[in-house]
């Protein structure tokens, strides 16, 4: 009866490794489990056999059973991969160069964002970020803004809700979390860890209550620039601005500084921009951002020694300036998304 069991296992074990498709394989399985399988016919004989040869019988066919379910349950298993791996095709050669796809392309305001930095990066500026969630004290107190200061009021700058907690980003008592109006908080950053001379770039987004229009967004993007050292004066700013322009529209760019107010510079002006190709503005000069020479209470807050450094600080909008160089009217295009504007800046 041992042999026979043996037989029946081997027998299965044949059956199924033949199979090479569902039907065969559930053929197989009744010709040996069915309700008229072999494997089940031996196992009706139990009831024959003597009562004291019964366990030991039981026991042969149980460990019988085990070992066919086993062999089942390998060729189910085998079936199955074979399916999935005719539906998905052949082996892929990993080496093999990729089919032509359509290719995406960076949003235009990142293209800006990237050449500016690439242009700062060539006379010494480093990149510098910072969280887009900001302090009161960073956004404005470390930046010589006091607290009437109108863009500290509720219907410019979006305050987070009081019990709103911010784990990474330190706060004083009785201060208030708030979206960064300005990315001035990255240049406030950067000086409380590192000691002048410093150059860094600080693009990123900004948000403040604007009502949106054909030049206003409640989120946009910025980019201000820092550079701190012995001896830098405004000569030094005016020389920063013509490079840059210079280096995005020509060598006949120009720039000029109005004179202004910023509670973190001092002097402050606003600064406009010359170049005989955009004549299609209308006007000769545009006005593009605002500068100055870094105000010493700025130097008090973060522990600079204001007579021994001096340093410049400017900052314009990306959106500006991509739709100067763009001829876009409208700086709600940007954030649409349709895909028949994107694609008229798509870099092949």
């Amino acid at each position: 009866m041992e042999d026979t069991l043996k037989q029946l296992v081997e027998q299965a074990r044949t059956s199924i490794a033949a199979t090479a498709t569902q039907a065969e394989y559930e053929a197989a399985k009744a010709r040996i489990v069915g309700p008229n399988g072999s494997f089940t016919e031996l196992r009706k004989q139990i009831g024959t056999l003597p009562k004291e040869q019964r366990p030991v019988f039981g026991k042969l066919v149980n460990e019988a059973k085990q070992a066919i379910e086993a062999v089942l349950d390998e060729g189910r298993e085998r079936l199955r991969r074979a399916e999935i791996e005719a539906r998905i095709g052949p082996a892929i050669d990993p080496t093999l160069p990729l089919p032509e796809l359509p290719q995406g392309t960076f949003h235009l305001l990142t293209q800006i964002r990237t050449e500016l930095c690439s242009i700062m990066r060539k006379v010494g500026f480093t990149i510098a970020e910072g969280p887009e969630v900001d302090t009161e004290w960073f956004c404005f107190d470390a930046l010589n803004t006091p607290s009437d200061h109108p863009a500290r009021d509720l219907q410019d700058t979006y305050y987070l809700n009081a019990k709103t907690s911010c784990g990474n980003i330190l706060q004083r008592a009785d201060e208030r979390y708030l979206l960064r109006t300005h990315t001035s908080t990255v240049q406030i950053r950067e000086m409380l860890k590192t000691p002048p001379p410093i150059r860094i770039v600080s693009p990123g987004r900004c948000y403040r209550r604007d009502t949106a229009d054909a030049t206003h967004s409640a989120s946009f993007c910025q980019m201000e620039c820092l550079a701190v050292d012995k001896g830098i004066s405004v000569k030094d700013l005016k020389a920063i601005l013509d490079y840059i322009f210079q280096s995005l529209l020509g060598k006949e760019a120009k720039t000029r500084f109005r004179p202004h107010f910023f509670p973190y510079t001092e002097p402050s002006f606003e600064v406009d921009f010359y170049c005989g190709h955009l004549k299609r503005l209308g006007k000769d000069w545009v006005e593009i951002g605002g500068c100055g020479m870094v105000d010493p209470a700025v130097f008090d807050a973060v522990g600079y020694d204001s007579e021994l450094y001096s340093g410049y600080a400017f900052g314009f909008g990306i959106e500006r300036i991509a739709m100067i160089l763009h001829g876009v009217d409208d700086i709600r295009y940007f954030y649409q998304n349709d895909l028949r504007f994107l694609r008229q800046f798509a870099q092949v």
